[in-house]
């Protein structure tokens, strides 16, 4: 595939050294790309591919960042009659290796949307927010308004979706009125682009009217892309594919790919090949190695080796390595999952952070009203967002009948493992300086300052680790899970942090162990939560802690591997509700 740079950078008979490539950071305008000659990787193939595959309607998944925005514009500057006698946009590529694909271009009537920039904290204002692209939409084509092709009925229609406060009913079956109108004017029907269609509904879940908004969503969704006879061709994409059951249960005619999926695969994102020519092309051949660990990893299909095309793009601006895509989105609902998460979830966790691989079943299709309680649901919300790889899977003929295969997860990069470290780092911001107390006097043996410190921790962000239908305080697992995650994240430059877990909150215990030797203490750490019906205080519980750990004799792990005995400190910890007692 030809990658196009700015044509005044690698003429090499002309310059003795090489320069940066013309690359237009943010730029999602295909045609403004082109113009400009701007850095540009040609992945004009997707058009025949997807035209020739004849689906009615296709739902295409991906990360964020990953060019879907930039491939619905194309596609729309392709074949929207807009662009009709605009060859100079596409000679340069694939698809004009084609004449029967010449012929296309701009030939349709296309309507092409986005919800990317729908974050809303309430339903209502969501609902304002689409219905104002909605009626944008209808102002682009309001030259069609006075055909003669149009009834009074459909100009009053027309009117009501020029005003202000547009009704229910008629943002529902906009698209859908719309489509028959350009039919009529045109004699051709449309093809339709909804770019991001699920932007509002992680926002609707994170901010609580997930059920509102589906109502809506699956009405519009219904009307555009299942009962519309003057629908050509639908092209709709996002991060994740919703259940089937709440918002595409009437669309049959769906053509779904997942990030597992072989179609497309090599449309989002960039391929190995390209990325190592790009950086050949910019004298940064001795950099692939290095590229490769930061920003490889990503896998659709069969495909491996699929490259972050942001990253990809800022680092061939600056040169610099830096989490580029991991800073472009807040991460809200990765973050609320995590932090929420059970005891399971939180201990795969760690195992993820430690460079280990996790098994677990995948369902593609995310239900969000289930995120909050089931585990597979949260690992495959990873997976489409692109936190997560799939190493392998199991087969359905090499497991019991009856049963799902489960696939063997890993982070996908170092840009996004520096992400999640960043975000458990968040976690404790509020209570950073006495979180640092705390480790600084666990080192040095102060148990005083450890219990103090330690309560107003738990005091501060118990609440912050419990989910919305606990209350508060209740469940210190939750808590107990996320400081060790903490614990991982600060300590892993100078300890190996290990631990040993077993079901329920009866027993976990964490060791530090120092990567040099001599120059710092080792650490055991025993934590339990009371039992009322087992210990008369709390006094007891956390001796009983200390004692677990002089039981199994972790200490002469230490010893047998240089580390002397007065460098190991051994610490019981119980929990009682938001209250922290530690022993040593």
């Amino acid at each position: 595939m030809p990658i196009i740079f700015h044509r005044q950078v690698f003429l090499a008979e002309e310059v003795d050294t090489y320069m940066a490539p013309n690359v237009a950071i943010g730029i999602q305008d295909f045609s403004t790309i082109i113009e400009n000659n701007y850095f540009y990787i040609d992945k004009t193939a997707f058009l025949k591919e997807w035209w020739d595959s004849g689906d009615s309607v296709t739902l295409i998944t991906r990360p964020r960042r990953f060019g879907k925005t930039l491939t619905m514009s194309m596609t729309e500057q392709f074949f929207s009659l807009e662009y009709a006698g605009r060859s100079d946009l596409f000679e340069s590529f694939e698809i004009w290796k084609n004449k029967e694909y010449r012929k296309l271009q701009g030939t349709y009537p296309v309507i092409s949307l986005s919800f990317a920039r729908i974050k809303e904290r309430d339903y209502e204002k969501t609902k304002q927010k689409m219905c104002e692209i909605l009626r944008n939409i209808y102002i682009k084509f309001s030259y069609i308004k006075e055909s003669a092709r149009l009834t009074d009925a459909d100009r009053a229609y027309y009117d009501r979706m020029l005003a202000e406060d547009i009704r229910e009913t008629d943002a529902t079956s906009s698209l859908y009125q719309l489509s028959d109108f350009l039919y009529r004017y045109y004699g051709k029907k449309v093809i339709i682009l909804l770019d991001e269609y699920d932007t509002p509904m992680q926002e609707a879940f994170v901010d609580g009217y997930w059920e509102e908004l589906v109502a809506f969503t699956r009405s519009l969704f219904n009307s555009t892309f299942k009962t519309n006879p003057a629908l050509e061709r639908g092209i709709m994409t996002g991060i994740t594919r919703a259940s089937k059951e709440s918002i595409f249960s009437d669309l049959n005619n769906l053509e779904v790919v997942t990030t597992t999926s072989d179609k497309y695969a090599t449309t989002f994102g960039f391929t190995e090949s390209e990325v190592f020519h790009a950086l050949e092309e910019c004298g940064l051949e001795s950099e692939k190695n290095e590229v490769k660990r930061w920003y490889d990893g990503f896998i659709f299909g069969t495909h491996k080796d699929i490259y972050n095309p942001w990253s990809i793009l800022n680092y061939l601006d600056s040169q610099q390595y830096t989490t580029y895509w991991a800073n472009t989105s807040a991460n809200s609902l990765v973050g609320k999952l995590v932090r929420e998460g059970n005891r399971n979830i939180k201990e795969k966790f760690e195992k993820l952070l430690c460079g280990e691989c996790i098994w677990s079943e995948i369902d593609e299709q995310i239900v969000y009203n289930q995120l909050n309680g089931n585990e597979q649901a949260v690992w495959s919300l990873l997976l489409a967002s692109g936190y997560l790889k799939v190493l392998s899977y199991e087969k359905y003929k090499d497991i019991p009948e009856g049963t799902e295969p489960k696939y063997q997860l890993a982070l996908t990069n170092l840009e996004v493992k520096l992400m999640f470290q960043r975000m458990i780092r968040d976690w404790f911001a509020t209570v950073q300086p006495d979180y640092n107390d705390f480790v600084k006097a666990m080192f040095i043996g102060d148990v005083d300052a450890m219990n103090e410190y330690m309560n107003r921790v738990a005091l501060q962000t118990f609440s912050y680790f419990d989910t919305g239908d606990r209350a508060s305080g209740a469940e210190p697992e939750r808590f107990y899970h996320g400081f060790v995650l903490g614990l991982l994240v600060d300590l892993q430059d100078r300890y190996y942090v290990k631990s040993n877990r077993e079901s329920g909150f009866g027993r976990y215990d964490v060791m530090l162990e120092p990567k040099h030797l001599g120059q710092e203490n080792a650490v055991i750490l025993e934590f339990k939560a009371r039992s009322t019906r087992k210990e008369k205080s709390l006094e007891e519980t956390a001796q009983s802690a200390l004692e677990q750990i002089r039981q199994r004799k972790y200490r002469e792990e230490l010893k047998t591997k240089g580390i002397k005995e007065e460098q190991i400190k051994e610490y019981g910890f119980a929990f009682e509700g938001k209250t922290v007692l530690i022993v040593d």
